[in-house]
C-alpha cells in the first residue's frame, strides 16, 4: 500500500505560508509535485490562466494530455468558490483580487488504484478596486486526474 499524503492541507500551506515558514514541512512537500505563483486581476480568466501556465510550466500537468488540464480546470474553479464566496466573479461585480497560489499533485490514498489528484489553493485579498477596502480570502479546490 501505498503512503497517504493531504494534498489540500499541503497547498493550503504552501499559498499562506512564506519560505522560512515552509521549512518545517519539507519532508512531507517532498511527497508531492508541486507549483506556486501570485495572480492579481479583476480578470477572472487571468488569475485562472496563471494557475494554468504556472502547473504546465512545472511539469505539474502535461499540455499533452487532456484530462491533466480538465482535473486542474475544475479544481481551480473550486478553489474561486471559495475566493469569490459562491460567485465566480471579480471584475463584473466591481471587486478585484490579489492572490497567492499553490497547485499540489500527488496520492492523497492509501490505495494506488485511487491515482493521482490535484489540490489548488489560493490565499490573498479581494475587494473593491480601491487599496485598502480588500479583506483576506481563501479558496482550495481538490479534484481527481
Amino acid at each position: 500500500m501505498g503512503q497517504t499524503v493531504q494534498i489540500g492541507k499541503l497547498a493550503l500551506l504552501i499559498a499562506t505560508l512564506d519560505e522560512d515558514e515552509l521549512e518545517g514541512f519539507r519532508p512531507q512537500l517532498q511527497t508531492v509535485d508541486y507549483c506556486q505563483g501570485k495572480a492579481g486581476s479583476m480578470n477572472m480568466q487571468k488569475v485562472i490562466s496563471a494557475v494554468e501556465t504556472a502547473a504546465k510550466r512545472n511539469s505539474i500537468i502535461s499540455e499533452d494530455v487532456y484530462r491533466e488540464t480538465h482535473a486542474l480546470y475544475h479544481a481551480i474553479l473550486e478553489a474561486l468558490e471559495g475566493v469569490t464566496r459562491g460567485q465566480i466573479a471579480i471584475g463584473d461585480m466591481m471587486r478585484t483580487v490579489g492572490l497567492k497560489f499553490a497547485v499540489v499533485r500527488g496520492k492523497p490514498y492509501e490505495r494506488s488504484g485511487e491515482g493521482e489528484w490535484l489540490a489548488v489553493a489560493f490565499y490573498g485579498t479581494i475587494g473593491a478596486p480601491v487599496k485598502g477596502l480588500e479583506h483576506e480570502t481563501m479558496g482550495l479546490g481538490i479534484n481527481h486526474i
